[in-house]
């Protein structure tokens, strides 16, 4: 829940959702909203594979998904979650003995696509193996894997297909006695998806994974993704998200999370408030804001650093950040600690002496919650 006292016009009220446990993760109910990535090494190529996952970790992935295809990847998977540092969902598609061998392999969920995993005792043999293995479930709808069925009904993929093929699913489960899942229905169309989800919100308790799937490149996947997970989220809808590019999972990870921070729906590491540059700046704007992102990329402290170009609007942004620095002139400028101003600094030396009272404010601010916590 994002809620301000001070400023109520900032309040978001989260749908009421169950919760269910990936591995040691919670999703829905008041655990925050999760950052899931997913991994595009070949799956058999344990070494590889690691290697993203902790990638993606490192970056603040809370889940990560691996497509388990082939039999190959489900002998890999077992080696895979032993090794990994946050839980493994397997992604199947079209085989159910491979949900049944990622199941007994480890993983923490498995994404099933009603679209084409088969018939409903293919998939109660699912339900069987992740009961048996304390392993959750997605339902995964996806616009362009909808039933043969549903299409004929519908004419074409749509909110209302999508959501019927959803609550059917979620109907098989149930009647199975099977509540431990979260439900997804994406589709590259940002109004499509974004009208399912909305229905989807209203029919069902279940914890919803939020994707606007196949979004594109880094750019325009990352404002289509804004734009669609954004607003559902700004609604309360979403308990867990995950941004599909055609980038490194990394990048994912990172849109993920400033999306989150960006409605204070999730704090981590440094917010960087910079202006885009103009014929005032006292300082590249642009080429310092780059190497403070690649320097500061290892403080997990939630903070605020502000970069401002000139004193337009420099003290003002300073007043409300952990660490600023506005342009002057003359090659200096102002250095804000907590809101104030502190001293000046020569344009020569801000990089380093910026991520040097980064540091101190994040070490400080850890300090502070251990000392609360205690």
């Amino acid at each position: 829940m994002s809620l301000n006292h001070i400023r109520p016009w900032r309040n978001i009220y989260r749908r009421t959702s169950r919760q269910i446990m990936v591995g040691n993760v919670p999703v829905g109910g008041d655990a925050p909203i999760t950052v899931q990535t997913m991994t595009n090494t070949l799956t058999p190529d344990v070494a590889a594979t690691v290697a993203q996952i902790q990638a993606a970790a490192d970056a603040g992935a809370d889940i990560v998904r691996v497509s388990v295809p082939d039999v190959d990847s489900s002998a890999a998977l077992k080696d895979i979650v032993a090794q990994s540092p946050v839980p493994i969902v397997a992604d199947i598609h079209f085989h159910y003995k491979r949900g049944i061998e990622a199941a007994e392999a480890g993983a923490a969920c498995l994404r099933i696509n009603p679209g084409n995993i088969g018939d409903e005792k293919r998939v109660k043999e699912v339900i069987r193996a992740a009961r048996d293995n304390n392993c959750s479930i997605r339902i995964g709808v996806n616009a362009g894997s909808l039933e043969k069925h549903l299409l004929e009904k519908y004419g074409e993929p749509c909110p209302d297909a999508m959501v019927e093929s959803g609550l059917d699913h979620i109907k098989i489960l149930q009647d199975n006695d099977f509540h431990e899942f979260k439900i997804s229905c994406k589709a590259s169309d940002v109004f499509m998806a974004a009208a399912a989800y909305q229905q989807l919100a209203d029919a069902t308790d279940a914890p919803i994974h939020l994707g606007i799937t196949e979004a594109g490149g880094l750019t325009s996947g990352t404002i289509k993704s804004a734009i669609g997970l954004g607003n559902l989220l700004w609604m309360g809808i979403g308990d867990t998200i995950r941004v599909s590019l055609s980038a490194d999972p990394v990048e994912e990870v990172k849109v993920g999370y400033e999306i989150l921070k960006s409605l204070g729906l999730r704090h981590r590491g440094v917010n960087i408030i910079s202006c885009p540059s103009c014929a005032r700046q006292g300082f590249d704007v642009i080429k310092t804001v780059e190497a403070l992102e690649q320097r500061l990329e290892h403080i997990k402290t939630p903070m605020s650093l502000s970069i401002i170009g000139c004193v337009v609007n420099g003290p003002g942004e300073a007043l409300m950040t952990d660490v600023g620095f506005t342009g002057g002139g003359a090659g200096s400028g102002m250095v804000y600690l907590a809101g104030k101003q502190s001293h000046k600094l020569d344009n020569a030396q801000m990089v380093d002496h910026i991520v040097e009272q980064v540091e101190k404010r994040a070490a400080q601010i850890e300090a502070e919650t251990v000392e609360a916590a205690e």
